[in-house]
This record gives structure tokens, C-alpha cells and sequence, in this order.
């Protein structure tokens, strides 16, 4: 029985193995998982190629309406970071007239506001890394604060923006609307940002507090690191040049229109949608994009995006999770954690223990929400009582904050992962005056600290009743064994 357990672990041990040690992109590596796993299938479970596979398929065919509001989110980004939503709330920044002192946490408030407002993590960073990275070198900040200020803003909108595609797809694979998932973590979130503001201004609070002229940050950056940049990221390299010409204030209405739209409680396609739209109104008005261009350029650009890598990796990592599911493969482990738990709380707790230990194994967010999330789930459902729909409903919601925030957060605590790796990367690029490696990411990340170290500490004590709307539901209880 023992050798069959072992064996069904095998085919994570394959994926962990060719993520983390040999480098492979996740869109090889999740096919080799997934055959892998209905190798494994097929010998334990004594049956045929397809009665494996039905597994498989019917767990990708599960998240389809993901793939529908994927290719809008990555339009919206596109939209955003091109038509100038992006480029004025970065000039809002840079009017505050910011000092060595107050770059950190004005860095950390800004890019945290573009995450939300593109959904892109990854994008967020590299527009901002070079215009912050550059304005400390000219308030005499230190850098690798205002370093770890950008990482771990840049994430912001991931953990609770709802055109974030980690936020999405957590929420589908739970069965939760993306508002009410916002509501749920809202309070808990912006009291996290508000205590990384603080501390990330006391960190800074021996360095220089005299203003300088910030208008020439941008004439700052060296044009061999804006060349690099417009290789590696070009849409934030756009960003950039409109934060230099200038964009009109209300370019951020877009914004204000998906949120205000979301709270409403409209379908996620159509808040995503009206973004879109309203970015192409409004910057034909500014005089930033065109019809032809936003079709041509942004639109099919973000779609293409969207179906060239990350659509297909998730329909891969959704079927290996589906297959090691229906052998049980994780019975045992669920097993163990339900018999440590005391109450719900615990399990809850022990469910985003295992979500991090995934993202560590994995070295992804993306795949790490794809195959824990399930696990979870059936965790929770198999081993809890509820009195109602809506404590379900809500034990869910936490389940969907759990595997996105340890997934996107988790992330840049780890230093294989690709997260600090590719932030790593482009701050050595767009700032060549110094070295950063992973750990830099990592050491003074008070915002990755302060969401990772209090969900779970919350979460484990129950100490999330004194959280508006965050309190897990009082009518919930184990099942006796």
C-alpha cells in the first residue's frame, strides 16, 4: 500500500523536478506531468488510456469560462499599459515631489495602484522598476528597499484586483464570484498595504528628506537599459514614453469604471469589457491610440497573449491535477492534515500551508493554484460540516485567497521561483549600476511578509473575526471520525 502511495506521488515529484532543477518552461513540462500521471493511473488503478484521461479532460473542461475572461484580462492590461491609464497614475506619483525618505513607501502606493488597474504583475514591475529605481538614485534612496516597494506592490493587484487572471482563475476553481471574494479580503488587504507603508517609512527614516526636482527621473535612465527594456517588455516600455509626453488626467476613469462596475455586481466579462472600450474612447480622445491600433495591436496582442501560453498551460496543469485527483493520489496527505486539525480554523490554516508548499514545489502561481486548489476543496468538503450554503460559500472564498495570496505573494519569499527570479532580471537590466539577485527581492518584502505571515496566522487562531467581512463562518464544524 505504502510502495502505491509513494508511486502516485512520482509524477508531481517529475513536474517539481523539471521546473525547478532543469529549468523547463511550464508549457513543456505540464504535458510530460500530465502523461506521467496517467502512466501512474493506468498501473494503479488497473485501468485503460481513456478512463485516465476522462480525468483529465473533464478538469480542464471545468475551467473553460476562465479562458474566455483570461484573453479579456489580457486585453484589458494591453489596454491599460498602451492608452495611457497606466502613464497617469504613474505622473500622479511623480508629483508628490518624493524624498529619500518617502520613495519606498511612494513607490510601493503607486505600483500597488497600476497592479490593480492592469492586472499584471509582471507588467506593473518592469514599468516600474526603471522610473522608481532611478527616482531613488535621485533622492538618494536605497535602492533595494525601493526595490523589494516595487516587487511586492507589483503583486498587489494579483492577491485582490478583479482583472487579475491568478485572482480569476482562484476564484472559478472555487466557485466564487470575484466581488465577493474582493469584499471578503478587502479590509484584511488594505490594512496589510497600510502596515507595509509604515514600515517601509521607518526603514527609510535616516535617509535624506530634502525634495529635489523629480521631472527629469525619466532623462535619468541611461538608453542602453530603456533598449534592453523595449526587448524584454515592450508595452511597459510604451508606458514609459507616455509617462515622459504627458497623458491627461482622466485616462484613469477606465479604472474607476471597472471597479465601480464590479461592485455593482455585472458579469466579469462586461466590467473587463467596458474597460476596454472606455480606454479606446477616451485615448482616441487623448490622442494615444487608434481604432485601427487598438484593434491590430492591443486587442489581438493581449488574445494572442492570452492562447499562445497561458490558456494551454492551464489547460495542461488543470488535467495532470484532475488526474492525480482521481487516483487520490493526495488521500493521504488530506488524510493527515484533517486528522492534525482540531477545528476548522486549523484545517483551514494547514489548507494554505500546503498551498505554499505546492508554490515551492511547483516554483509557479499559476500552477500551483491549478492543482491545489482542488485539493483544498475536497479537503474542506469532505471533512466539514456546514449549516448552510453560505458557510460553504464561504469557506470557499478563503480557500480561493489562500491559494492566489500564497501563490502570488508566496512567491517572492521564494527564491527559485519565477517571480524573484524575472524581477531580478529586469531590475539588473534597466539598472546596471547594481547587482540584484533573488534574495534582495526577498529580505525586505514587507508587504509579502505581512499578507503571507498574517493569512495564515489569522486563519490557524481565528483571529479574523476582528477583520471586517474576513471571519470564517461560526456554524461550521469537523466531521467526527
Amino acid at each position: 500500500m505504502k510502495k502505491t502511495t509513494l508511486l502516485k506521488f512520482f509524477p508531481l515529484m517529475i513536474f517539481a523536478g523539471m521546473i525547478i532543477y532543469f529549468r523547463m518552461d511550464l508549457l513543456l513540462a505540464a504535458p510530460i506531468a500530465t502523461f506521467a500521471a496517467i502512466g501512474v493511473y493506468m498501473f494503479t488503478q488497473h485501468s485503460g488510456f481513456d478512463g485516465a484521461f476522462s480525468h483529465g479532460l473533464a478538469a480542464a473542461s471545468s475551467i473553460t469560462m476562465v479562458f474566455f475572461v483570461l484573453m479579456f484580462a489580457y486585453g484589458v492590461a494591453e489596454c491599460f499599459m498602451a492608452t495611457g491609464v497606466g502613464a497617469a497614475l504613474i505622473n500622479l506619483s511623480l508629483r508628490l515631489g518624493v524624498t529619500g525618505r518617502t520613495i519606498a513607501p511612494v513607490t510601493l502606493l503607486f505600483t500597488s495602484i497600476l497592479s490593480l488597474a492592469t492586472g499584471s504583475s509582471w507588467g506593473s514591475f518592469a514599468a516600474c522598476a526603471p522610473i522608481f529605481l532611478w527616482l531613488n538614485h535621485l533622492t538618494g534612496g536605497d535602492v533595494r528597499l525601493t526595490l523589494c516597494a516595487v516587487a511586492g506592490g507589483a503583486c498587489f493587484g494579483d492577491n485582490i484586483g478583479m482583472i487579475s487572471s491568478v485572482t480569476v482563475l482562484s476564484c472559478s476553481l472555487q466557485d466564487v464570484s470575484v466581488l465577493d471574494r474582493t469584499r471578503h479580503q478587502s479590509v484584511w488587504c488594505l490594512l496589510c498595504l497600510l502596515l507595509s507603508l509604515l514600515l517601509f517609512l521607518w526603514a527609510g527614516w535616516g535617509l535624506p528628506h530634502t525634495a529635489v526636482d523629480t521631472s527629469g527621473a525619466l532623462e535619468a535612465i541611461p538608453q542602453p537599459a530603456l533598449d534592453a527594456l523595449s526587448l524584454r517588455r515592450p508595452s511597459a516600455m510604451a508606458l514609459m514614453q507616455q509617462v515622459q509626453s504627458g497623458v491627461p488626467l482622466y485616462m484613469v476613469l477606465p479604472l474607476l469604471l471597472v471597479i465601480s462596475m464590479s461592485f455593482q455586481g455585472c458579469h466579469t466579462l462586461l466590467c473587463l469589457g467596458a474597460g476596454m472600450v472606455s480606454s479606446l474612447l477616451l485615448g482616441m480622445a487623448a490622442g494615444t491610440i487608434s481604432l485601427s491600433s487598438w484593434l491590430e495591436d492591443l486587442l489581438f496582442k493581449g488574445f494572442t497573449d492570452a492562447g499562445s501560453w497561458t490558456i494551454i498551460m492551464m489547460m495542461w496543469v488543470a488535467a495532470f491535477g484532475g488526474v492525480m485527483n482521481g487516483m487520490d493520489a493526495f488521500a493521504p496527505l488530506a488524510d493527515l492534515v484533517a486528522r492534525r486539525s482540531k477545528n476548522v480554523q486549523q484545517l483551514m490554516g494547514w489548507c494554505g500551508v500546503l498551498c505554499f508548499v505546492g508554490n515551492m514545489a511547483l516554483a509557479d502561481e499559476s500552477a500551483q493554484v491549478t492543482t491545489i486548489s482542488p485539493i483544498v476543496r475536497d479537503m474542506v468538503e469532505k471533512n466539514v460540516v456546514c449549516e448552510n450554503r453560505e458557510d460553504a460559500y464561504t469557506l470557499r472564498m478563503r480557500l480561493s485567497v489562500l491559494t492566489s495570496s500564497m501563490g502570488v505573494y508566496g512567491s517572492q519569499l521564494i527564491p527559485w521561483h519565477c517571480y524573484p527570479v524575472f524581477f531580478a532580471s529586469i531590475a539588473n537590466t534597466v539598472y546596471p549600476i547594481c547587482t540584484f539577485t533573488p534574495f534582495d527581492i526577498i529580505r525586505r518584502n514587507y508587504l509579502s511578509f505581512l499578507i503571507v505571515g498574517s493569512l495564515l496566522l489569522l486563519t490557524f487562531t481565528g483571529w479574523d473575526r476582528a477583520i471586517p467581512f474576513f471571519a470564517l463562518p461560526k456554524g461550521v464544524k469537523l466531521k467526527k471520525r
